[in-house]
C-alpha cells in the first residue's frame, strides 16, 4: 500500500473541544492536553455525534416540542418525527417501521429481551400445565434456560447472572473458541435444553472486533424449533448489534434473529437506543419492564424524547452511506495494520484490528518506540 497522507475525516469538526475541569472531574487527575493535534481512536466505545444529527436535534427542540400525542401542530410534528425516525431504522436493519420499539439506551433493550424471554417461559408453562405434554416442558427442570456467550457486554452478561443469583433462570456462558476468538455454532447447539429460551449472541464483539456466526446460528436454532414438542417453548434468538450497526450491514431477515439491539451513539447519533423486534406481539413476544401512559404501543410507556428520536437521523446517514464508510474504515484499518508489521486475526468488522498472543506484545514495543 502507498504511503499516505491526509487521510479522509468523516468528521470536520473538533472532536475534542475545549477542556475544563469540574469539581470531582478525572481531569484534575490526568495530564491532559487541549487542541485538536489528538487522534480520537475509541469508536467502538462511543462516537461524535455527527454535525447533521446536530442540526436536526436542534430544530426538533425549537419545533417539536410538543405531546405526540396531542393534535395541535407542535404535536403533530412530534408524532411525524416519531414515525419518520422509526421507519429509518426499521429501513436499516431490513424491517419495517411497527418493528422498531425506543429505548433509554442497550441496556435496556437488552433487559427488555432477557425479561421477555423469562415471561415468555412461565407463561408457556402455565398454558401447558394443564396439557399432556406438560412433562416434557418440566422434565429438565422448571427455570427457563438462556445461553450468552462468555465475551457479552456487561448490560448482557451481568443480566443473565442477576437471573441466575435470584433463581430466575438457568444460564449457560458459551465460551468463545481460543482459536478464533468467535462463538462456535455447534457449542451453541450442545448447550440447548428442553427448557431453553432464549439464545443470545452479540453480532461484533466491542473488544476483538470478531464477527460472530449469527446467521448460521439461528439457522440452526430454529430447526431444533420444528422439532419441539407444541408445548415447549420456542427459542428466541436475540443480537446485540450495536457493535456491528453502522460498520457492516445488518439486515435482521437475513439473520433470522427475533430481536436486535441497536445503540445511536455508536454511529453518530445521540445516546438513545431502539429494539428490532419482528412483528412484535404477533409472531414474536414483548413483555414490558414497566407501565405507564401506552407509548411504543404499551411495550415500552414513557412520552419519547423527541429530539434524541430525532438523532438517529444517524440511520438515515448509514443508510445511504454505508458502503463508501465501510470502504474508508477498511482502508484506514489496513493502513495501521501495514504499520504495524504484524498479521491481525481474520474475520474483524472494519473498524478493529485484533492481534493475539505474542503479538500483541510486540504491537506496544512498536508503539512505544
Amino acid at each position: 500500500m502507498a504511503e499516505k497522507t491526509d487521510l479522509p475525516v468523516i468528521l470536520g469538526h473538533n472532536l475534542w473541544g475545549t477542556l475544563t475541569p469540574h469539581f470531582g472531574s478525572d481531569l484534575h487527575h490526568h495530564d491532559v492536553a487541549d487542541g485538536p493535534d489528538r487522534i480520537y481512536m475509541d469508536y467502538n466505545a462511543t462516537t461524535p455525534v455527527d454535525p447533521e444529527v446536530v442540526r436536526v436535534v436542534t430544530d426538533a427542540l425549537t419545533e417539536a416540542w410538543g405531546n405526540p400525542s396531542s393534535n395541535y401542530l407542535p404535536g403533530l410534528k412530534a408524532r411525524d418525527i416519531i414515525y419518520h425516525s422509526r421507519d429509518t431504522i426499521a429501513r436499516m436493519v431490513g424491517g419495517k417501521a411497527a418493528d422498531i420499539i425506543f429505548t433509554s439506551g442497550g441496556t435496556e433493550a437488552n433487559n427488555l429481551v432477557f425479561h421477555t424471554a423469562v415471561e415468555h417461559f412461565r407463561k408457556s408453562k402455565n398454558s401447558a400445565e394443564g396439557g399432556t405434554n406438560s412433562k416434557q416442558l418440566n422434565g429438565s427442570g422448571s427455570l427457563p434456560h438462556i445461553i450468552i456467550s462468555n465475551v457479552e457486554h456487561d448490560s448482557i452478561k451481568l443480566t443473565a447472572k442477576h437471573l441466575l443469583k435470584e433463581g430466575k433462570a438457568d444460564v449457560t456462558f458459551v465460551p468463545v473458541s481460543k482459536v478464533t476468538a468467535r462463538v462456535e455454532v455447534e457449542d451453541v447447539i450442545a448447550a440447548i435444553r428442553p427448557t431453553t429460551s432464549l439464545v443470545s449472541i452479540m453480532l461484533a464483539n466491542n473488544e476483538t472486533g470478531i464477527i460472530m456466526p449469527i446467521k448460521n446460528i439461528c439457522q440452526r436454532v430454529r430447526e431444533v424449533n420444528k422439532q419441539r414438542a407444541a408445548s415447549a417453548p420456542k427459542i428466541l434468538l436475540h443480537t446485540d448489534a450495536a457493535q456491528a450497526i453502522g460498520k457492516i450491514r445488518v439486515d435482521a431477515h437475513e439473520l433470522g434473529v427475533d430481536y436486535i439491539t441497536i445503540v445511536g451513539h455508536k454511529f453518530y447519533g445521540p445516546r438513545i437506543g431502539a429494539l428490532f423486534v419482528n412483528d412484535p406481539g404477533t409472531t414474536t413476544p414483548v413483555y414490558p419492564l414497566f407501565f405507564g401512559g401506552g407509548q411504543e404501543c404499551n411495550f415500552r410507556p414513557g412520552y419519547d424524547m423527541v429530539y434524541c428520536v430525532m438523532g438517529f437521523h444517524a440511520a438515515e446517514l448509514v443508510s445511504s452511506n454505508l458502503a463508501e464508510y465501510e470502504a474508508h474504515f477498511l482502508d484506514i484499518r489496513c493502513y495501521l495494520e501495514q504499520k504495524l508489521l504484524v498479521s491481525p486475526v481474520s474475520q474483524t468488522f472494519c473498524m478493529t484490528c485484533c492481534y493475539v498472543g505474542a503479538a500483541g506484545g510486540k504491537i506496544l514495543t512498536i508503539c512505544m518506540t
